[in-house]
């Protein structure tokens, strides 16, 4: 061949070569985007925003039962984790609807997780989301139910515990009408009427307070809640009292735990077991409060050196007005109501609390909380921290 002729030949060549390699790493990078969009696939467009303004449940599963979107009522009622639902009944009625292609609506009463005794009542909705995603919408009915229990609760209680402090109200004001000519006689009645109308207004509030967690999920605007400022404001809350004692309140453990809920509450459940454990506790004695997490598991343990519960006992201290010293309770002015609003709360809160106790060496109460961890659909519960008052 001319040797005039080579270097356009090798010009053409090596341009056909070139843009040979050109289309095939084109062409690879195609395939790797399809092959990322169908192995992480996105949420629809627009269910982002429609999932977030929701105040129920809302999620958005993929074509393998992933959870890509959920919405804070999803967490909030123990729907979901790592990425996945956690009820069977849910799972059965969205693989049903992908069989069908039609959406279906039905009434369940579902655990707030894989074990324990909180449950919610929820009417879900399940339809199909374009070709391959699947809508599930959740809306709590579980008040409807609650409310004749609660109604009937509150009743007893109120029949049960208020006629003492309305009672002695009643004598106390009689008394004060006979003794209006001695001073030191009207003082010493006016000291314990005031006293028995904090009781009574303590009780009231206490009432109500249970009333409330009992008639509806208190959970409508949870959050992640950090671990260590509930102990803060729980030890604050209780600092006055147990300096009256010369009792020490010495809290540690492991920090940066996070949970799910509501802070408020949850600095309630705290302060009333701290609370306890110092009504209990001899003077100048000492109470620990403890934070620990493993395995998904938050655990807060509040331990007194206190007069501890009998065995025979021990299944009954979450009851409404019971208590274990009938007698020092109410020399305090407790109203055997703190242990019951922290089971309520806990169990609220998808998890469970717990009773240790040897009588004369005191006692220990462990509050254990799903941890809060992050992922693509938020927040989530851990599978084996939802659990039953024991």
């Amino acid at each position: 061949m001319d040797q005039a002729w080579l270097v356009p030949v090798a010009i053409v060549f090596g341009f056909v070569l070139g843009a040979g390699a050109v289309v095939a790493v084109v062409a690879a990078h195609r395939r790797g985007q399809r092959a990322v969009a169908v192995a992480t696939p996105t949420v629809p467009e627009g269910a982002d925003e429609v999932i977030d303004s929701l105040e129920s449940a809302g999620i958005v599963l993929d074509a393998s039962n992933n959870v890509l979107k959920a919405s804070t009522g999803a967490l909030a009622f123990g729907l979901v984790w790592n990425q996945a639902l956690v009820h069977p009944e849910l799972v059965a009625l969205v693989d049903q609807v992908r069989r069908s292609g039609d959406p279906i609506g039905r009434e369940l009463h579902l655990s707030r997780g894989p074990f324990g005794e909180a449950s919610i009542y929820v009417f879900v909705r399940v339809a199909p989301l374009g070709t391959r995603f699947v809508l599930v919408l959740a809306e709590d009915r579980t008040e409807s139910y609650r409310l004749e229990d609660v109604r009937r609760d509150f009743v007893a209680n109120v029949s049960h515990e208020l006629k003492t402090p309305i009672g002695a109200v009643s004598l106390l004001a009689e008394a004060l009408e006979s003794a209006a000519k001695e001073p030191d006689e009207v003082k010493r009645f006016a000291k314990r009427l005031s006293i028995e109308a904090e009781r009574l207004a303590r009780i009231t509030h206490e009432i109500i307070e249970l009333s409330r967690l009992q008639a509806s999920d208190v959970l409508q605007e949870a959050a992640t809640v950090d671990v260590d400022a509930v102990i803060a404001q729980a030890v604050d809350r209780n600092r006055v009292a147990a300096e009256k004692h010369g009792i020490a309140l010495v809290s540690g453990g492991d920090a940066g735990s996070e949970v799910f809920g509501d802070a408020g509450l949850l600095v309630t459940a705290v302060h009333n077991l701290i609370a306890n454990a110092i009504q209990y506790s001899p003077d100048n004695s000492r109470v620990g409060i403890g934070v620990s997490h493993s395995d998904g598991i938050v655990e807060i343990a509040v331990t007194d050196q206190g007069v501890g519960i009998p065995e025979s006992e021990r299944d009954r201290v979450f009851e409404r007005f019971f208590r274990v010293d009938a007698a020092r309770s109410r020399n305090t002015g407790g109203t055997g109501l703190g242990l019951a609003i922290v089971k309520h709360v806990v169990q609220n809160h998808g998890g469970d609390v717990r009773v240790w106790s040897h009588p004369g060496s005191g006692s220990t109460f462990t509050i254990r909380l799903p941890e809060a961890a992050a992922g693509p659909a938020g927040p989530r519960f851990h599978p084996l921290t939802l659990g039953a008052t024991t």
